[in-house]
């Protein structure tokens, strides 16, 4: 049966989508605040770098383990229910982090950030799903996963500022306030879908891969499993998206002050150029997928083979970078944070709408995997060449060098899944040509006009 792009109040949509949005910051303050107060937290709780990065990595076990169950729920529920608990989750999560005196303490209210957090984005683009036509699903998710960095500037500069001016505990409880007020704006003004019943927009083409026949019979859980776009989904968001994670989430922070020498200052206006980046790239990540939806492996590729070099360009040499290569560093890899989200587009058209959260959930899950694992590993390797705590540039070249083993996991999934993901679209009449085929067909369009 054909299909066309639904009609909508464009206003409303928009408010809706904006509330839903606006919650997606205040999760991604919450994700990263423990990365820009990670020397504070390792003198709080009298920690090793270890112990420190176990704080992260079980928050982030938390997140992408609940992705799964919370792409089901979200399938039976609807993203409003979800978000504004998820909100809640995390503004008591924070106040536990305002008001805890052991590991233990604090490692509960992580867990409560990053179940709290598992709910948010993957409802936003099911929000989207429903109250925007599929071409403009990947320009829309692009920015709301960008415009939600300001989150990381939030973390970076004003909460900084506090943690610093005051004291932990206000600084933390801050934010605690900050989720309860999430949630009541999304209780609000976020609504599952339209009130109305969609109607047909006349004269809008929808693609043939933004249509996903369900079957009847099948699990949203076992049907997202033995899709091959659910998984060439999660090894793309890992590829582009694992050391982004690593460097945001705990070890960037310290890195640059310690292993590069450079001040507060210095090492926050780097976490904001990234932010910067990551929102104007996000958008033109966002375009191109929606233009050409059968390309978007040669983005995930040459995304990768830049943030390789950007890596190597920092770790190889056993001397401090320049502040100029260290920028070009941050916004390459401030790059990989969009370019993740192109996972989640394979997921879009490669499952029904039936179980977009599920399918959406297992994507996710790639870049926060080899993220916590990667942080771990880290922490683990920091400890070993460097017992006292005292980092130099080249314990975190050492500590650094297991950034290479998911890089090349994840380069074999993806090429492994893209080719079985073809196959799929074979079978629904969708035939991605050759590169010769693709550029000659190019040259004839622009012969002809």
């Amino acid at each position: 049966m054909a299909a066309s792009a639904p009609t909508y109040s464009s206003r409303r949509a928009y408010i809706v989508w904006a509330a839903a949005s606006a919650a997606y910051i205040v999760a991604v303050v919450h994700r990263t605040s423990l990365g820009v107060a990670g020397l504070e937290a390792a003198a709080r709780f009298d920690v090793s770098a270890a112990t420190l990065s176990l704080f992260t990595v079980v928050q982030l076990v938390v997140y992408a383990g609940a992705q799964i169950p919370v792409g089901i729920v979200l399938d039976k529920v609807g993203p409003r229910k979800l978000i504004a608990i998820g909100a809640a989750m995390m503004g008591i999560g924070q106040l536990g982090m305002a008001f805890a005196d052991s590991v233990t303490l604090a490692l509960c209210a992580r867990v409560l950030i990053g179940a709290g957090d598992a709910t948010t984005f993957v409802s936003v683009l099911k929000i989207i799903a429903a109250w925007f036509p599929p071409r403009r699903a990947p320009l829309l998710g692009q920015l709301t996963g960008q415009i939600a960095q300001t989150g990381q500037i939030i973390s970076a500069v004003p909460f900084v500022v506090v943690l610093h001016s005051l004291d932990w505990t206000i600084a933390f409880s801050l934010l605690g306030f900050l989720g309860v007020l999430s949630c009541l704006w999304v209780i609000t003004w976020v609504r599952d879908r339209p009130d109305a019943p969609l109607t047909t927009r006349a004269g809008v083409r929808v693609r043939p891969i933004d249509l996903v026949p369900a079957v009847p019979g099948v699990r949203p859980l076992a049907g997202a499993m033995r899709t091959p776009g659910s998984w060439l989904g999660f090894w793309t968001h890992m590829i582009t998206g694992f050391s982004f994670n690593v460097f945001v989430f705990l070890w960037g922070y310290p890195f640059l002050l310690r292993g590069q020498g450079l001040t507060q200052t210095e090492a926050s206006s780097l976490f904001t150029l990234m932010t910067v980046t990551a929102m104007v790239s996000g958008p033109l990540i966002g375009e191109f997928c929606s233009r050409h939806p059968l390309r978007r492996s040669w983005l995930v590729f040459t995304v990768t083979a830049a943030l390789v070099a950007a890596w190597l360009m920092v770790l190889v040499p056993s001397t401090p970078r320049p502040l100029w290569q260290l920028v070009v560093f941050v916004m390459v890899l401030a790059v990989g944070g969009p370019a993740s989200l192109i996972g989640l587009d394979y997921a879009r058209t490669s499952n029904p709408v039936e179980r977009l959260g599920v399918g959406s959930g297992l994507a996710n899950m790639g870049g926060f995997v080899g993220g916590f694992l990667c942080i771990f590993a880290i922490g683990v390797a920091l400890d070993l060449v460097a017992p006292g705590g005292d980092y130099t540039l080249n314990d975190f070249r050492v500590a650094f060098a297991v950034l290479a083993v998911p890089f090349v996991v994840a380069f074999i999934g993806v090429l492994l899944t893209r080719k079985r993901t073809r196959q799929e679209y074979a079978l629904r009449g969708i035939v991605v040509p050759g590169v010769r085929d693709a550029w000659q067909d190019y040259r004839n369009r622009n012969h002809k006009r």
